[in-house]
Order: C-alpha cells, then sequence, then structure tokens
C-alpha cells in the first residue's frame, strides 16, 4: 500500500554533492541473450571510482533493430574520477587503462561478442588498438563493419570485433539520495521501484544499484581509503548517543548513486527515483550524502528537484 499525497515521506533540504568524471557509452552485442547479459553484469558489476579505478553501469538493453550488427544489446556507461589536481591527460590516460580492463576480462572472453561506441556527441576519442587490438598479438586486423571501422581480433571461439575509436566526454557522477526506511520490507521495495524510475531516464546509469555503504571523506584507516559513515549507522546510535544523525524510527539507510551523461539527466533520474521511493509505506524521510561542499564540484539540491 503506497503512501497518500498527504503522507509522502519528507524531503531533507540538504543537497548530494556530486563531481566530475570522465565517460564513455558504449553498446555491447552478443548472438544470445545469456552471453550478453554476463558481459554486460560481469564488466560493470563492481563500483571501483571511490578507490581510483573505473566503475560502470548498464544503461538499459537494446533490440535488435537498435544496434549496428542486429543482434541482442546492451548500452553501458564506464566512469571515471576527474582529479581536479591533476593534468587532463593524466586523468584520461588512466581512465584508458583501466577502461580496457574491463573490455578485455569481461566482455573480449564472452564468445562472439562485439562491442560499439555510443556516445554521440563525444569531446575526444580513444583508439583501441594499443590496449585492447593488441590482444590478438598482431595478428589482428582493421575492416569496415556495419558503416564502422572496427578492429577484429583473432580469438580461438573466432572472433571479438571493437570499434577502433571509442568516444569519451565529461559528465556527472556522484549525484546520490537517501531513503530513510524503518522496515527491511520498505528498504526493498523502495529501492526497486526508485531504481526502476531511475531507468526510465535515458542517460544514467547507477553503479551500485541499492548501497548499503554510504561513505565519508575522513577516516582512521586511510590505507582502506572511504569508510562508514558512522553518524549514519542505525547499529551505532546507541552507542553514539547524541552525536548520531539517525532520526528515530529509522532502522536502513540505503543509498542509490546516479552517474549521468549531464546535469539535467542525472537530476531527472534523482527526482523520479525519490519520487517513487516516497510513495512506500514505511519511508520516513530522503536525504542525501555530501561532504560539507569541499570536495564535489556540484550541489543538487533535494527540494529544488520538485521546485
Amino acid at each position: 500500500m503506497g503512501n497518500s499525497d498527504k503522507t509522502l515521506a519528507p524531503v531533507e533540504d540538504t543537497y548530494a554533492e556530486a563531481f566530475e568524471g570522465i565517460f564513455c557509452r558504449l553498446a555491447v552485442t552478443a548472438e544470445d541473450e545469456q552471453t550478453l547479459r554476463a558481459a554486460a553484469e560481469d564488466a560493470t558489476a563492481t563500483p571501483s571510482v571511490v578507490i581510483g579505478r573505473v566503475e560502470g553501469g548498464i544503461e538499459r538493453y537494446l533490440t535488435k533493430k537498435e544496434t549496428p550488427d542486429q543482434r541482442f544489446g546492451a548500452i553501458l556507461q564506464f566512469w571515471a574520477e576527474l582529479n581536479p589536481n591533476k593534468i587532463f591527460a593524466e586523468s584520461l590516460k588512466k581512465f584508458e587503462t583501466e577502461l580496457s580492463y574491463r573490455i578485455r576480462q569481461d566482455i573480449l572472453v564472452k564468445p562472439l561478442t562485439a562491442v560499439f561506441d555510443w556516445l554521440p556527441k563525444a569531446e575526444g576519442k580513444l583508439d583501441m588498438m594499443e590496449r585492447v587490438g593488441h590482444c590478438g598479438d598482431g595478428y589482428e586486423w582493421t575492416e569496415k563493419r556495419h558503416g564502422r571501422k572496427v578492429i577484429v581480433i583473432p580469438l580461438m571461439v573466432p572472433d571479438f570485433v571493437i570499434e577502433r575509436h571509442i568516444g569519451y566526454a565529461v559528465g556527472v557522477t556522484g549525484g546520490n539520495f537517501w531513503i530513510l526506511c524503518a522496515t527491511k520490507e520498505a528498504m526493498r521495495k523502495a529501492g526497486d521501484n526508485a531504481l526502476q524510475a531511475i531507468h526510465r531516464v535515458s542517460g544514467v546509469v547507477t553503479p551500485f544499484d541499492v548501497c548499503s555503504a554510504g561513505s565519508k571523506p575522513e577516516t582512521h584507516y586511510p590505507q582502506i581509503g572511504p569508510t562508514t559513515n558512522h553518524l549514519y549507522c542505525p547499529s551505532l546510535k546507541k552507542n553514539l548517543g547524541s552525536a548520531s544523525k539517525v532520526p528515530n524510527g529509522v532502522r536502513f539507510i540505503p543509498e542509490i548513486v546516479v552517474n549521468g551523461t549531464s546535469m539535467e539527466a542525472v537530476k531527472a533520474a534523482m527526482k523520479a527515483g525519490i519520487k517513487a521511493a516516497r510513495e512506500v509505506e514505511g519511508v520516513l524521510g530522503i536525504s542525501a550524502g555530501n561532504y560539507g561542499g569541499k570536495l564535489g564540484k556540484y550541489k543538487i539540491n533535494l527540494r529544488e528537484l520538485f521546485v
């Protein structure tokens, strides 16, 4: 049973802190749905920007009529941090390296898969020959297929095909909201509903889907990287006493992170996800993660999404 308009969960007057990130948008295709899903899910399975690696998400699945080779397909996005303290070329080179690992280890190894560029307004192009094409050990070749210049990499199950030049651009990463839930059932239903609503918006991915672990910038263990946001851990509420920021009655605080090709897309997705989550019985409020405005380039005010 959903909440009525008069009892929608309140949206806290706060903001999500978001960042600039480098991304690419690919179409992966395969002979059958099972292989496609394995490639898409494996390649995007580990959200890793917070530890300096690349992360990804499945934007949506494609029909055979939409793909260049008329096979089963999916749009994937891959993201990396754009470090404001480093030269752009350095961030781009690291992104290219990390992206190549995902393609080589999670897609190329799946039988009869292919990768095509799917970014219509790229800011630049990456040549896939050096870090992916040469998996053919010098026996790879280039040719034109489906109106695109591709690299054909000979494999024992022939063969892997990848478009030679993959576009990249700068987008928005780390848009987020928290769902303050009274019950496990509310957490599951609100999370599912929010994801379904978000993925109706073009140009966005949710690299963690429903995430259990919001983090904070300060830590007692810098060798670990980001650690638990202890002030919002329900299991620590009693121990922390008045320092805890977990509202009364809240027992679960899942987070949904949104990366997108533009700020407009991220805001539209966050609005859709929040709206869907608020309607679930047992959701007591909506909040967001931020770092006091000290780290991210963007502040996305939650209440302004509904103005």
